[in-house]
């Protein structure tokens, strides 16, 4: 064999392989029976909003149990913070080495916590905490199975959580993208390489055992949509234009939740933010059942189109202010589907609205809310490319893929024109900043060598995840004669030497990061600033 290609099977295909399939199978067994009991303890808890609705009398008795449950979530976030929050930016920031966290803490963690969520029926998710649940099974595969090659951790991460997000969705495709586009924000084959391998054995050991625990594969099935006609294009023109300024709407009152919970309310205790929005959600969960919970089960009866347009209003008020409210107070939840049942909310009231006032068939307004839901990752999650693919893979549009492209296309643009930032991002900068409290950065400057047998050998610059804020500056090859290959890019070799610059809080573990890509060597700091 080829020493090249003995080189790429030996230090990544092989290990990608065994090391991603390893990490897909449990994920796809842990999110598997964190399904089924999520179902069965939502289902309990809409029953017991319905009793207790009829039977206040027991609310003698609920009140006292929200109140603890409250001072339990205090007290189990003062010793792990790294639990607080929606499970997808908590991932994002693990992934890009910008959060620290202990796998099997995080793992039971957000098990449990995330648990009690829907017991109480705060309008939080499952995809969040499926997705932190992957990226803690990819570092305790790398843990037991890998503990000489620590820098593939990152990567076996990446596809725990690729694969926890496409179990708990249903839609494999959109699970490799989420590492391209939100993860890591870059085309790298070797993330695509473990993210596909991860997602691709989850899938394979989810449609085994989902039967054995009956629950669905599929977020959405059984959706069947028309095809809509090319002389319809003002349909999704009119829904992004909506769905795009609704989007703005929505991100900067999150921002305006965030900063009035995280900062201008600093000095209120923990305990009386969450009893407060645990009481909100008893009250209005007292009401009716539709204002609180995950949202997917409010989703599939807007299908029906039965609710009115003013009840679809106060809904939508309420569940905005609950899910905003609950996430930013750092209660353990995803945002990803109680977000998806806001932008729903809203494009089944421009849906009825265009079915009732421009007298469209109403045969087009589950495409329609489709739509919606489509512009709604795209917007609100400014995810675009993983929302196109989405309503392909998880709503059925594969014959309305121009309407598809159109409506998240128009509105992300809008956001984009608003400056507006992510869910995902405003939660992860404040985690961020709260990890980072009253600790000063040190700027280095240094050079660094490629070591024979070290990871970083025979790969390419772009490959490799680095250190968070990590910058190559400048490439030397040892050998005069290296090429830069068909893609633009140069694959690095023994004795290569780096100068590179970065920025970090912990000198001496991004030290060691840096090593463990590289190989053993004296590391001498040319520069040293602290910012």
């Amino acid at each position: 064999m080829n020493k090249k290609y003995k080189h790429y099977f030996l230090n990544l295909f092989l290990p990608a392989f065994v090391f991603g399939s390893i990490t897909g199978i449990f994920t796809a067994l842990i999110i598997a029976v964190y399904k089924f009991l999520a179902k069965h303890v939502i289902h309990f808890s809409e029953n017991t909003y319905h009793y207790v609705s009829g039977h206040l009398i027991w609310l003698l008795a609920i009140v006292p149990i929200f109140v603890i449950v409250a001072l339990f979530f205090c007290v189990v976030y003062k010793k792990n913070p790294d639990l607080k929050g929606g499970g997808i930016p908590s991932s994002i920031g693990i992934l890009r080495g910008l959060i620290t966290f202990k796998w099997l803490r995080n793992l039971i963690g957000t098990f449990v916590l995330s648990m009690m969520s829907f017991l109480l029926g705060i309008p939080l998710g499952n995809e969040g905490p499926a997705v932190m649940m992957g990226t803690a099974m990819g570092d305790a595969s790398n843990t037991f199975t890998n503990k000489k090659h620590r820098v593939w951790n990152r990567y076996l991460m990446t596809g725990g959580a690729c694969a926890g997000f496409s179990s708990a969705t249903g839609a494999p495709i959109s699970g490799i993208l989420f590492a391209i586009e939100e993860a890591h924000q870059r085309v790298s084959p070797m993330i695509i390489l473990v993210s596909t391998i991860a997602v691709l054995f989850s899938r394979l050991t989810t449609e085994i055992v989902a039967p054995l625990l009956d629950i669905s594969i599929s977020l959405f099935p059984n959706l069947s949509l028309l095809s809509m006609p090319v002389k319809q294009i003002w349909i999704p023109l009119v829904v992004g234009i909506g769905m795009g300024f609704f989007a703005v709407i929505f991100l900067k009152f999150f921002t305006l939740i965030n900063t009035l919970i995280n900062k201008k309310f600093t000095n209120v205790k923990s305990i009386y933010k969450f009893t407060f929005i645990m009481l909100a959600t008893l009250g209005a969960g007292l009401v009716s059942f539709r204002f609180i919970s995950t949202g997917h089960e409010l989703i599939i009866e807007l299908f029906e189109g039965k609710i009115a347009i003013y009840m679809l209003a106060i809904i939508l008020l309420i569940r905005f202010i609950l899910t905003t409210s609950a996430n930013s107070s750092g209660i353990t939840g995803g945002i990803f589907l109680p977000t998806l049942a806001i932008g729903a909310l809203m494009s089944s009231i421009i849906g009825k609205t265009m079915c009732n006032y421009f007298e469209l068939d109403h045969q087009y307004y589950v495409l329609i809310l489709v739509l919606g839901i489509t512009a709604c990752i795209a917007g609100m999650m400014q995810m675009p490319l993983t929302a196109i693919v989405f309503a392909i893979e998880a709503l059925g549009c594969h014959n309305n893929i121009l309407f598809v492209i159109t409506v998240a296309g128009i509105t992300y643009i809008i956001t984009e024109i608003f400056h507006c930032k992510s869910t995902n991002d405003r939660v992860l900068e404040a985690k961020i900043e709260s990890q980072n409290k009253d600790k000063k950065p040190t700027l280095i400057d240094t050079f660094i060598t490629v070591k024979s047998g070290s990871f970083a050998e025979g790969k390419q610059i772009r490959d490799i995840l680095w250190p968070a804020n990590f910058f190559v500056l400048s490439l030397t090859h040892s050998n005069e004669n290296a090429e830069v290959d068909e893609h633009g890019g140069t694959a690095l070799h023994q004795s290569d030497v780096l100068h590179v610059r970065f920025l970090t809080y912990d000198l001496q573990a991004t030290k060691e990061e840096i090593l463990d890509i590289v190989g053993e060597q004296e590391f001498d700091i040319v520069e040293s600033k602290v910012i």
